[in-house]
C-alpha cells in the first residue's frame, strides 16, 4: 500500500514508527519539506519525504496527522484527492483543550468530507495516543481497538487492514456520521489521560462475551 502521512509531529512520527515495521511505501509531507525528507531517512528505505502536495499525490491512503485547526490550510495544499482514502485522525479540540469545537450535529470527519468531496474520508485512530504509536502497542488485555467509520466500504477495509498491520484490532462502527460519537470518545480518552492523570499509555478495548 502507498501511504501519504501529512504531518511530522507526535502522531505523524508515531505512524512512521509503526509503519517502519511493515512493507508499506510511505511518503511524509510537511510544510517544511526538508524536515520531512530528514525524518523519512531516519525510518528506512520504504520512506520518502517532501511537500504536503506530494504526499497527497503519491498516497493511495492519506493520513491527516495534523491538529484540527490546521486542517483547512493543509487540505488547500494537498491538491486533488479524488478517489483517495483520506484518514481523519483528528479530535476537534477547542483551543484550551477542554472540549470539542463540533459534535453531535456534525463532526470533524464530516466537515473534512465537505472540504474534499471527491475523496473517501474515513475516521480512525483518534482514540490512540501518540505515545502508544511510538512505544509498545501490546496490552495484557489484547490489542487496542481502532474505531472506524466511513461511507465507502472499500476505503474502510483499507484502513482496517492498515490498522491490523501495525498491531490494532479494528472495529467498524458504520457510516461517517458515526464520527459524532467516536470523536467524544477521543475527548474522553484525553480527559482520562491528562485531566485525570492516568497517562498516555491507555487505550479503549471493546470486551466481547
Amino acid at each position: 500500500m502507498k501511504i501519504g502521512i501529512i504531518g511530522t509531529g507526535n502522531m505523524g512520527t508515531g505512524f512512521c514508527k509503526c509503519l517502519s515495521k511493515t512493507s508499506h511505501q510511505v511518503f511524509i509531507g510537511s510544510r517544511d519539506p526538508e524536515k520531512a525528507k530528514k525524518m523519512a531517512k531516519s525510518f528506512g528505505k520504504n520512506f520518502n519525504g517532501g511537500s504536503i502536495k506530494k504526499a497527497g499525490e503519491l498516497g493511495d491512503v492519506v493520513i491527516l496527522a495534523v491538529p484540527w485547526h490546521s486542517i483547512k490550510d493543509v487540505l488547500a495544499q494537498t491538491g486533488d484527492l479524488t478517489g483517495k482514502t483520506v484518514v481523519d485522525i483528528t479530535n476537534p479540540l477547542t483551543q484550551d483543550f477542554t472540549g470539542l469545537d463540533v459534535g453531535f450535529t456534525t463532526s470533524a470527519a464530516e466537515e473534512i468530507a465537505k472540504l474534499v468531496p471527491k475523496a473517501k474520508v474515513v475516521k480512525a485512530f483518534n482514540t490512540i495516543f501518540a505515545d502508544i504509536l511510538k512505544g509498545s502497542l501490546k496490552f495484557k488485555e489484547g490489542p487496542a481497538n481502532v474505531f472506524i467509520c466511513g461511507d465507502d466500504q472499500k476505503a474502510k477495509l483499507n484502513v482496517s487492514e492498515l490498522s491490523k498491520d501495525i498491531g490494532f484490532d479494528p472495529v467498524d462502527v458504520g457510516p461517517l456520521n458515526r464520527a459524532r460519537f467516536v470523536e467524544p470518545l477521543g475527548m474522553l480518552n484525553i480527559i482520562c489521560g491528562y485531566h485525570q492523570k492516568m497517562g498516555t499509555n491507555i487505550a479503549f478495548r471493546l470486551i466481547r462475551k
